[in-house]
C-alpha cells in the first residue's frame, strides 16, 4: 500500500476537522505573532506572569509529593518539601514582580545554556560515536557565547527572542494555511 492508498481510506469528516483546526490554530497563531511584534513590551509582561504562575504549580507540586511520597526518607521529603517551597516563593515574588521574573528566566536559560556547551564540548573531547566532533565543538561553543549574552544583556536577548519567535510563528502559521490537506476525492463508477 502507499501513502495515498492510507490518504484515501480516511474519511473527509476527519479531513475537514483537522483542516479546521489547523485553520483556527493557524489565525490564532498569526494574531498571536502579530500582537508579539506590535506590543512586545505587554508580551514579554503576560510571559512574566506565565512564568510565575509556572514556578507557583511547580513549587505545590513538589510540596505535595514531599507529603505525599511515603518511600523517600525523612530527610529526602523535607528537602522536596524545603524546594517546593523556594519554588513556591519564586512564583509568588515573580508573579507580583513579572519584569523582575524575566530577567531570572533569561538568567537561568543562560546557566542552562553554558551548561549544554560545556556537555557538548565534553562530548566532543570524550569523543562521541554518534556525532561528528567538529559538531559538537561547534554546538557547545554557540551555546556557552549564547548563555554569555543571556547573561550579560537578558532584556535585549529576551527582545530579539520575543522578535524571532514572532516573526517563526506568523510565517509557520502561514506556512500551514497554504499546506491545508484536501478532500479525497470519490472515484466515481
Amino acid at each position: 500500500m502507499t501513502i495515498a492508498d492510507y490518504a484515501r481510506q480516511i474519511p473527509n469528516e476527519l479531513v475537514n476537522a483537522v483542516r479546521s483546526m489547523m485553520i483556527a490554530t493557524s489565525i490564532v497563531g498569526i494574531v498571536l505573532g502579530i500582537i508579539a511584534l506590535i506590543w512586545p513590551g505587554a508580551t514579554l509582561l503576560v510571559i512574566g506572569v506565565l512564568f510565575g504562575i509556572s514556578l507557583i504549580v511547580a513549587g505545590l507540586f513538589r510540596i505535595y509529593t514531599a507529603f505525599a511520597a511515603n518511600l523517600l526518607s525523612g530527610g529526602w521529603r523535607f528537602v522536596l518539601g524545603l524546594v517546593g517551597v523556594l519554588i513556591l516563593a519564586a512564583g509568588i515574588i515573580a508573579l507580583f514582580n513579572p519584569e523582575e521574573s524575566l530577567v531570572f528566566l533569561a538568567i537561568f536559560i543562560g546557566i542552562g545554556w553554558i551548561f549544554q556547551g560545556v556537555a557538548d564540548l565534553a562530548h566532543a573531547v570524550a569523543g562521541s560515536v554518534h556525532t561528528p566532533r567538529w559538531l559538537l565543538v561547534l554546538s557547545g561553543v554557540v551555546a556557552i557565547i549564547a548563555g554569555i549574552v543571556m547573561m550579560a544583556i537578558p532584556g535585549l536577548a529576551l527582545a530579539t527572542f520575543l522578535w524571532v519567535a514572532a516573526i517563526m510563528l506568523i510565517v509557520v502559521s502561514v506556512v500551514t494555511l497554504v499546506t491545508l490537506p484536501k478532500k479525497i476525492e470519490e472515484p466515481t463508477i
